[in-house]
């Protein structure tokens, strides 16, 4: 019988189970074995309440950063990035190493992680760099005739939404709407289809719908690939406010507040001597409990639980965010 331990934890209500694999004794263990921990335990219908993925963080290999972090969907596929996961990730090794800021690898890149200015009363807070940001449909990869899919009209998905599309480097299709569209079925349709057999996306793709709130205010609502529909995730709502950015020709530096169902994030961007774009994704990293569970072939049962109390200070101002976005419906 496996023991494991494991802090239940979640950006923006994105919700995982973070597992070191050092400390739990596992880090030889085969991909097919993360693949059926997170099937098997982030199943909504199981004892533990299920999660979208597992975090699974493990030592770095470039002897300068200060851990790795590979993340497994509910559904036992690898995702390349994690901006919510991150930021969990972020907290729970610079609080290990006693640092303030360090990077962390990430299957794609090597990003900068950082305490940051609490985003609300007493949350933990923490800044995460997104990176790197990608246009050329082979990064997503697209089937698509032109050097990028940015702004346009696609007839065969919709006859009237406008379509951009960016990896982050998880692939994303990013559309503005308003509120009309955001009540009907569109983006479930589309999401399912373009995670499905379709010409376009053939690996699949996090489908976000976005609508312009004020100025330097959106909201995110995002099907992701491999979940399905989820309370936030991170690099949607980066690659979301970078759009945003682009098409209103905003400062790129200027932070973007971004509204979603688990919550509320910033964003913002710049572009380094080279030109190359990267995104800041600032917001909460919540310990909802710390747990063991004792897991076998057939059975799985929780020894030990011990919670933080930092859930009830998140759902207060997730309690504003929802009387924020009515009164902006």
């Amino acid at each position: 019988m496996a023991h494991i331990d494991f802090i239940k934890v979640h950006g923006s209500q994105n919700d995982f189970f973070l597992i070191d694999e050092v400390a739990n004794g596992i880090s030889t263990w085969e991909d097919t074995n993360r693949a059926a921990l997170a099937i098997r335990i982030c199943n909504r219908d199981e004892m533990l309440g299920g999660a979208d993925g597992i975090l699974f963080v493990s030592e770095a290999s470039d002897g300068t950063s200060i851990g790795r972090m590979r993340v497994f969907n509910a559904d036992g596929s690898e995702a390349s990035m994690c901006g919510n996961g991150l930021r969990t990730v972020a907290r729970y090794l610079l609080e290990k190493e006693g640092v303030s800021e360090a990077t962390v690898e990430t299957m794609k890149a090597t990003l900068h992680v950082s305490k940051a200015a609490e985003i609300g009363n007493d949350i933990p807070t923490y800044q995460v760099e997104i990176s790197p940001v990608l246009f050329e449909p082979e990064a997503l990869p697209l089937n698509w005739p032109e050097s990028k899919l940015y702004d346009e009209v696609i007839p065969a998905l919709d006859d009237t939404l406008r379509f951009s599309a960016v990896a982050v480097p998880n692939p994303h299709l990013i559309t503005f709407v308003d509120q009309d569209v955001l009540d009907s079925d569109k983006q479930e349709t589309l999401s399912t289809y373009l995670n499905g057999k379709n010409p376009y996306f053939t690996d699949g793709v996090n489908v976000s719908f976005v609508k312009n709130i004020t100025e330097d205010t959106i909201y995110v609502r995002t099907f992701e690939r491999g979940v399905g529909f989820t309370n936030a995730c991170g690099t949607a709502m980066s690659a979301s406010s970078l759009m945003k950015k682009l098409l209103h020709n905003d400062t790129l530096e200027t932070p973007v507040n971004v509204y979603n169902n688990g919550g509320r994030v910033q964003v913002t961007a710049a572009k380094d001597k080279e030109g190359a774009l990267h995104l800041q994704l600032i917001g909460n990293a919540t310990f909802v409990y710390h747990g063991k569970l004792a897991i076998t072939a057939t059975t799985m049962n929780l020894l030990e639980k011990s919670e933080t109390g930092e859930q009830a200070k998140y759902q207060a101002m997730v309690e504003e965010v929802k009387a924020f976005l009515q009164k902006n419906k």
